[in-house]
Parts: structure tokens; C-alpha cells; sequence
């Protein structure tokens, strides 16, 4: 007999199972929605620090900090002779993209010849824009395809599966895009290549959330401040409750079930299961304390405001050790936004296929290194903020900043735009040009793998070793 008091009602009935499911959606995106303060060096007995690098050696330096890990992609590629040194320079030089990042030249590498070889075309043709997406932090050749999706499971997920239990977020996905898209968009590629840059496997992509408001919310909960801990309390009691409504609901129906149909119901049982236990570890981590101010708005007109408010999110979440694992897509490869804000107001797709026009290729000199000035803002804010040993955000971590494709004009992707931000708490040597002559970029994934504590990994994608020095 069913133990739902709306089973004998079916006009109730549905309109619960209506109200299950938008709850079960809402805290289900919400899920793990408080977070915790940044650690004080102050508040911490002596020689906390040092024990805490002892007990827990995943993703931290050696002074016990959270050791954090970024990967920024930008879109379309970058015209080679304003990105990289002239003349072929070994020493550090910042051509006109990459002028903004001279404030932090002895925070960070210009990594020159890194490959993406499983993005190039061989027999598939036509995609380079979705495998420029697909393939940057995966290193698997895609499989062409708008329905049957098959990519790899990307760096940042390994990583987060290796180091997510330390903090109430595994990994964070941003994204400087709005739009939702499904089906093929680059010559028979799906849509999810081409607009998704973390899988958690080959089928799965991470889906990243654009809108700074619920970027805030899910960290630090709904409300004004003042009212977010009463806020979470409620959310939950909601989670609790409908967890309990699916579980009875399921048992009821367990005897009505053939042999099949009660395998399936087991493994959504198992599933509901994962999510309680989810909710637990959320909780484990204590009550929130409001971080005392404003929600920021929705997603703003303004391009630049927008990907410095997700910028400001990403800061957030890294300073408050809500994760340690992040990804951030400006936009999508390929993408053909105007920026007429700087003078330009023809799509940046359209101009990438310069055709070696010399006024085309201004403008998008200019359109990189307006991309390269957020990335500097961000830069900025990682470096003005201290960290609990003392050192900013920025020398605790290690931010790639790139893109899939290195000259849009010819679809290549070879020896592709890269920066790496950050000294790793030490443990990388910034302040220099690298010319790694050829190397995949996947060996550039497991070195930094390596530095969070996930050195078991053999390999990755096409890697083919670690690299000789970052």
C-alpha cells in the first residue's frame, strides 16, 4: 500500500509531482550552496600551516595554502606576430596583445610550442572551431557527430575527482556565453563541443553557468545579507524533504516492479543515494557566514562588465576555498560577437579569416588584446588578495589562459597562444618565455596535475610525458 497521502488523490498527486520536480531542479543546481570564510593565519594556533601540508598534501603548497588551478580559454585563436616576442626572442617580451600582462611579468610564463595535434582536421574535415573547444583541455580527437557525442574526460574533472572531497564545490564552470545551443553547429559537430570546455566523461560535459547572480547564489545563498543563513537553512530543509518524498514514493512502488524494472529503480535509488551523500559532505563543512554584501546582478549588456563580474566570481570562490578546481570560456570558438564598444563592430569570426588584410588584422590585435586587459583585471584582483599564508591568490595558484585555436585565419593548432599565470605556491618558475618546441599540451596537464597532488597519472589525452621545466 503506498505511504503517498496524494496517491489517492491523482489531480494532487501530479500537481506534487510538479512541485517535486522544480524543487528537485532547484537543489539540484543549488546543491552544496554555502561556503566558508577565508582561513585567518591569525585565528590558526602556531604552526597550524605546516600541519596542515602534512595531513593533507592534495592541493596545497608546501606553507599548507590551497594550491588552486584555472584554465581561461578565449575564442578564435590570436594573430602570431602581436602574441608572441619579436624576432623569435627567447627572453620575456610582451607583444601588443599581451602588453596588459606586463604589470605581472615575474607572475607569469609565455608557453610557445604547445600542440593540440587531435585538432587538427586529418579525415573529419571541416570543425576546427569545435574541436579548438573540444579537444583544449581533453586531448582526445572528437568523434564528428550532432547526435552521438564521444569527447574524453578533461584535466580539470581529473583533477577534481582526485581533490573535490577538500572543498563544498569540486570544480566551478563559468562561461562568458549566454546562449544555449543543441544539435550540430560547426560542419556536422555537435553543439556541446563546441560550447563546453569541462567533461566529466567522453558523453558528459559540465555545463557552465553564465549568469554572475546564481554564480553567488550557489556559493554564498539567495537573500540580502542578513537573511542568507535563514535562507540556506529553508533550501535545506526543502532538499531533506523532497529526498524523503522520492524514497517513500520509490518504496511504494518496489513490489509492483518486474525483475528489470526493479534493477532500473535500484540504480536511480543508488543515484538519490550519491545525492544525500553530497548534501552530507555540503554540510560537514559548517554553517555559512554571510559574506556581508550585495548579490550582484544578473548577466549586465555590457560584455566587460560581465566577464569581470565572473572574473570577481572565480576570486570569490578561490579566496573563500569553495574550490580549487575552475574554468572559465570568454566565449566559444568561433564565436562572431561584435566589440563595437572599442571601435570594431564587425563579428570577431569574420574578421579572424583576415586573408592576410591588413586592416582586418588590426582589428583583431585589438579584439585579443582587449581580452588579454579582463585577463589582466583578473590578474589584478588574484594578486591584491592575501592568502592565508601570507602570499596573494596569485603566487598560490596556476591559471591557464588560451585558446584551441592558434591562427584562425589557417585553422592551425599548433605551438597554440598560451599563458600560465600563477607560481603554483613555489613550485613554478614564472618570469620567462618557454619554447617547448612541439610538445602536446596535454604534458603542460600533467605536470599541473602533479603539482595538485595527482601524480598517479600516467598519462593523459596524447600526452607523451611532463614538460622539462614550468
Amino acid at each position: 500500500m503506498s505511504t503517498n497521502p496524494n496517491s489517492a488523490n491523482p489531480v494532487r498527486h501530479r500537481a506534487a509531482e510538479r512541485h517535486v520536480s522544480l524543487s528537485r531542479r532547484h537543489f539540484l543546481r543549488g546543491l552544496g550552496a554555502s561556503i566558508a570564510l577565508p582561513t585567518f593565519a591569525s585565528l590558526a594556533p602556531s604552526g597550524a600551516l605546516p600541519l596542515l601540508a602534512a595531513a593533507a598534501p592534495l592541493a596545497t603548497t608546501a606553507s599548507g595554502a590551497p594550491l588552486r588551478t584555472a584554465f581561461v580559454f578565449f575564442p578564435n585563436g590570436a594573430i602570431p606576430s602581436t602574441w608572441w616576442p619579436k624576432d623569435n626572442a627567447s627572453t620575456l617580451q610582451f607583444g601588443a596583445t599581451l602588453q596588459p600582462l606586463e604589470g605581472h611579468r615575474q607572475q607569469l610564463q609565455l608557453l610557445g610550442g604547445l600542440d593540440h595535434r587531435a585538432a587538427e582536421p586529418g579525415s573529419d574535415g571541416g570543425g576546427d572551431h569545435a574541436r579548438g573547444n573540444g579537444v583544449f583541455l581533453t586531448g582526445v580527437r572528437l568523434k564528428k557527430s550532432a547526435t552521438d557525442i564521444r569527447a574524453g574526460t578533461s584535466i580539470d574533472q581529473v583533477i577534481a575527482r582526485e581533490v573535490g572531497h577538500l572543498t563544498r564545490f569540486p570544480s566551478l564552470e563559468l562561461t562568458g556565453d549566454t546562449g544555449r545551443y543543441s544539435g550540430a553547429c560547426d560542419s556536422g559537430y555537435a553543439c556541446a563541443y563546441q560550447h563546453n570546455l569541462s567533461w566529466s566523461s567522453p558523453t558528459t560535459p559540465m555545463a557552465a553557468e553564465a549568469n554572475p547572480r546564481l554564480v553567488f547564489e550557489r556559493l554564498f545563498g539567495g537573500g540580502a545579507p542578513g537573511e542568507r543563513a535563514a535562507s540556506l537553512d529553508r533550501r535545506q530543509r526543502e532538499q531533506r524533504s523532497v529526498l524523503d518524498f522520492i524514497l517513500d514514493d520509490a518504496k511504494s512502488m518496489q513490489g509492483r516492479l518486474n525483475g528489470s524494472d526493479r534493477d532500473k529503480l535500484d540504480q536511480y535509488l543508488t543515484g538519490i543515494r550519491e545525492i544525500e551523500t553530497r548534501i552530507a559532505r555540503a554540510e560537514q563543512f559548517g554553517k555559512p557566514r554571510d559574506p556581508g554584501i550585495e548579490t550582484p546582478p544578473g548577466i549586465p549588456t555590457d560584455y566587460g562588465e560581465h566577464l569581470q563580474l565572473m572574473f570577481d566570481m572565480l576570486v570569490l570562490a578561490f579566496q573563500t576555498d569553495s574550490t580549487r578546481i575552475a574554468t572559465m570560456l570568454l566565449a566559444h570558438d568561433g564565436s562572431n560577437r561584435s566589440f563595437a564598444h572599442i571601435g570594431i563592430p564587425e563579428g570577431h569570426h569574420d574578421l579572424s579569416h583576415h586573408f592576410n588584410d591588413p586592416e582586418k588584422i588590426r582589428k583583431v590585435a585589438d579584439i585579443d588584446r582587449w581580452y588579454a586587459q579582463q585577463f589582466a583585471r583578473f590578474l589584478d584582483k588574484m594578486e591584491s588578495t592575501r592568502d592565508v599564508d601570507g602570499n596573494s591568490l596569485l603566487h598560490n595558484s596556476m591559471i591557464v589562459y588560451g585558446g584551441g585555436n592558434a591562427d584562425a585565419n589557417r585553422h592551425t593548432h599548433s605551438n597554440l597562444p598560451v599563458v600560465l599565470a600563477g607560481a603554483g605556491g613555489g613550485t613554478l618558475s614564472p618570469g620567462r618565455y618557454q619554447k617547448h618546441r612541439g610538445k602536446p599540451m596535454t604534458n603542460l596537464f600533467l605536470s599541473l596535475a602533479d603539482r595538485m597532488g595527482v601524480s598517479s597519472l600516467k598519462q593523459f589525452g596524447d600526452s607523451t610525458g611532463r614538460l622539462d621545466s614550468v
